[in-house]
């Protein structure tokens, strides 16, 4: 019986990955910065912890004796990457480090969730194959993760993906939440119609984790979407599905905004890898917006007694 440790649980796709696991018979254990889960403590364990603290992770790694680490924790926060590069290092590479340092000493398997960022976007969609080349801050951060797992001696699952949206409890703000919220609020909203890549319901990604825990996966996957949109296209989506205005929605090109960090623009993953060796069928966009959807409507007509799990 595969013992299961995830860090991040908090976040979106932790949340997602504890929900599916959760309903298995695998022992878990949840981890997060934050001092309390999302979820019922009693009902799935959780410790608060600073994976940037090596000591405090070989602890609670030899405590708990994890076969499997899925490690969803991260700054994903690209600009803030860029200006801060310091906290980006220590988090989406010391973490790594500190990981497979404690790993080492009970014998785990790191499942690590990262990025099409480590490409440079100038001509996807890409294979695992393809030669990464970064061109924000955060790219690098996560190539520098990858190579470090890639010849850290241990089992090692590398889940490049894009993005990531879905409704979780107190989630970071995700691309489709955005546009929800705002379309809701009948405001206008520019999107970029330059910015491409396969959109991934966070569902489908929990999934993926489950599938290579239970087939014992090891090497690069790329794990995204199954369509790949333009950003603009993607908000039109969701505004049809919602029944929102489309006229709110404006297309605009990347440097209109000039952020801190370059995005690649022809971006995109291919997944045919996945596909066969998961048996995995990834949601289009209108399917997972429609699953998005119907989410947060089951989440607004619970019970305000209910609306927080712990």
């Amino acid at each position: 019986m595969k013992r299961i440790l995830i860090t991040g649980s908090n976040g979106l796709l932790g949340q997602k990955t504890v929900e599916l696991l959760s309903r298995t018979n695998y022992p878990l254990l949840t981890t997060s910065l934050e001092e309390r889960s999302v979820f019922d403590q009693e009902i799935i364990p959780y410790r608060q912890l600073d994976l940037t603290r090596r000591q405090e992770v070989r602890k609670l790694v030899d405590e708990f004796e994890p076969n499997v680490i899925v490690h969803t924790a991260a700054v994903t926060d690209v600009d803030l990457c860029e200006k801060e590069r310091g906290l980006a290092w220590q988090v989406n590479v010391g973490s790594v480090e500190n990981l497979i340092y404690a790993a080492k000493l009970v014998g785990s398997q790191i499942i690590h969730l990262s990025t099409d960022y480590v490409f440079d976007g100038s001509y996807g969609p890409y294979t695992e194959l393809d030669r990464p080349n970064p061109i924000s801050y955060y790219g690098r951060t996560k190539l520098a993760s990858e190579n470090i797992l890639a010849t850290s001696g241990i089992p090692v699952t590398i889940i490049r993906t894009m993005v990531l949206y879905g409704f979780g409890f107190n989630v970071k703000i995700n691309f489709a939440l955005w546009l929800y919220k705002n379309l809701n609020e009948k405001k206008q909203i520019s999107v970029v119609d330059d910015q491409f890549g396969n959109p991934t319901l966070a569902d489908d990604l929990a999934y993926a984790i489950l599938k290579i825990i239970e087939l014992e996966k090891v090497g690069v996957y790329h794990i995204a979407g199954a369509e790949m949109v333009s950003r603009y296209d993607f908000a039109l989506t969701l505004a049809n599905i919602f029944n929102f205005n489309k006229k709110l929605i404006a297309p605009v090109k990347s440097t209109i905004f000039k952020q801190p960090a370059p995005r690649p623009l022809k971006s995109g993953l291919i997944t045919l890898k996945a596909q066969t060796e998961l048996g995995l069928k990834m949601s289009g966009v209108s399917h997972g917006l429609t699953v998005f959807k119907n989410q947060l409507e089951a989440f607004s007509n619970q019970p305000e007694t209910n609306k927080n799990p712990k």
